[in-house]
């Protein structure tokens, strides 16, 4: 399969010292500035040494390929899926992730069939790799089933964002949904509140549970202008704790940030709304300051070494309404005394950032 994109471009990791050059600033050595690409939604995953970015490409699914976290997405990508001409998912490819499970690599994304207007019949679909090559072949194994009959063949409702995690051994989905099918009134239809939606799997492509609604955006720095959600939500784990870390506000407003769920305790039931407690405000916002707004749906991943946490999100380049300038940047992040990720502020943009350690040759 052909490359989507130029090849690898390799950041500076020389001893070179730092100065000027003709009047002009130098890169110090072994560092990296944000932006690192343009893209949203970056779900980046790491294995076997190498990290893979995948990606909505049109109507398809395309995979990047690194050994350099912070090149991933220059790095060549090739396209692993292309929707069908006809079906539930052949519009509207949004958002896929890339797990590695049970010895294969799985897709999940959301699509839909563009009827009714647009986006208003979004649900979530999942690709198993032939192989374990995540940038091989892939078979559909089609929706995923997140309504509330799921063993009796109810329909599916309104999904989008789906994540997987293993909460004690055991496979859970996630996902951003609407309460029922019908869209919103109005002009609008799009503009319906997006809750958070868990269930158990039974293996990798099967919701085994009707969903449990464990989450809304009913706290005042969740409420939109526009739209009230919660979306883009991604599993974080350390030691005995596990968090859903989520994106809230509109996507293509300054104000998209980060909100978090963690869950009461080790043995808690994940199916139980009771067992995740809210964050008391966003746990990682925009700086119009350094230029970065809308932050937002991110992933999670740790540095060459093993050494470091690091968050991969995305953000707005300027403040105006839109998603046609959303960038794809990175960073290190810290734990609280509480066991609770602290990602800080954004890195202003341009500013001289240390490689992952483990990436840069001493």
């Amino acid at each position: 399969m052909a490359p989507l994109v130029a090849p690898l471009v390799v950041a500076a990791c020389s001893n070179a010292t730092t100065g000027t050059d003709n009047g002009k600033p130098v890169q110090p050595a072994c560092t990296f500035v944000n932006p690192v690409g343009s893209g949203a939604d970056p779900w980046v995953v790491k294995r076997g040494g190498f990290y893979y970015l995948v990606e909505s490409a049109g109507r398809g699914i395309a995979v990047h390929k690194s050994a350099s976290l912070t090149d991933v997405k220059k790095a060549a990508a090739v396209q692993v899926w292309s929707a069908p001409d006809v079906g539930w998912n052949r519009s509207n490819i949004w958002a896929p992730e890339l797990h590695f499970l049970d010895g294969h690599w799985y897709i999940y994304y959301a699509g839909g069939p563009a009827d009714g207007g647009p986006f208003v019949n979004q649900r979530a679909g999942v690709l198993e790799s032939v192989g374990d090559d995540p940038q091989g072949a892939y078979v559909d194994r089609g929706m995923l089933n997140t309504g509330n009959d799921v063993a009796g063949g109810g329909a599916a409702i309104w999904a989008i964002d789906l994540t997987v995690g293993r909460v004690n051994g055991q496979l859970y989905a996630v996902w951003s949904g609407w309460e029922n099918n019908d869209p919103a009134p109005g002009p609008l239809p799009d503009r319906k509140p997006q809750q958070t939606y868990i269930a158990r799997m039974s293996n990798p492509w099967t919701i085994a549970t009707n969903r449990v609604q464990i989450s809304a955006p009913t706290a005042s720095w969740e409420r939109g202008t526009e739209l009230d959600l919660q979306e883009g939500p991604s599993f974080l784990q350390r030691g005995d704790q596990t968090f859903v870390v989520y994106s809230t506000r509109e996507s293509w407003l300054p104000d998209y940030r980060l909100g978090q769920l963690r869950l009461t305790s080790p043995t808690a039931d994940p199916l139980s709304a009771a067992s995740w407690v809210k964050s008391s405000g966003p746990v990682f916002t925009g700086a119009s300051g350094v230029g970065v707004w809308g932050v937002g749906h991110a992933s999670f991943t740790a540095s060459p070494d093993g050494s470091e946490d690091w968050i991969v999100y995305h953000a707005k380049s300027q403040s105006a309404p839109g998603w046609s300038d959303r960038v794809i940047r990175m960073q290190k992040f810290a734990w609280n005394a509480d066991g609770s990720p602290n990602f800080g502020t954004p890195v202003p943009n341009a500013q001289a950032v240390a490689m992952p350690a483990g990436q840069c040759g001493s």
